[in-house]
């Protein structure tokens, strides 16, 4: 899975924005797909966003369609969710994973970052 640190995640009001980051450690970032998934308290991991190393093939779940984006910058090893018109909903703790929208399942979760806890309340 390699080292991967999430941030960005904080307290925001309905409709409102956060940018997350994820930076990751060692040189082999631009050779990996990256996704983004979530997981809110008492429920399983689920898959948010996906991108391709060059960044041509993206992919988004349907309850974050057009209010995420998805982008990555391989010269500064570093993934970025853009998340606008945030609800309760997406209230969750997020982690950054190697891998496409199916493979990120096959990182054990002993190898996982700590993520970034985003929280939507009024």
């Amino acid at each position: 899975q390699g080292q991967f640190v999430e941030s960005g995640g904080g307290l925001v009001q309905p409709g409102g924005s956060l940018r997350l980051s994820c930076a990751a450690s060692g040189g082999t970032f631009r050779r990996y797909d990256m996704t983004w998934v979530r997981q809110a308290p008492g429920k399983g991991p689920e898959w948010v966003s996906s991108i391709s190393t060059g960044s041509s093939y993206i992919t988004y779940s349907d309850s974050v369609k057009g209010r995420f984006t998805i982008s990555r910058v391989n010269a500064k090893n570093t993934l970025y969710l853009q998340m606008n018109n945030l609800q309760p909903e997406d209230t969750a703790l997020y982690y950054c994973l190697r891998g496409d929208r199916e493979t990120w399942r096959l990182i054990d979760r002993h190898f996982w970052g700590q993520g970034t806890q985003v929280t939507v309340s009024s």
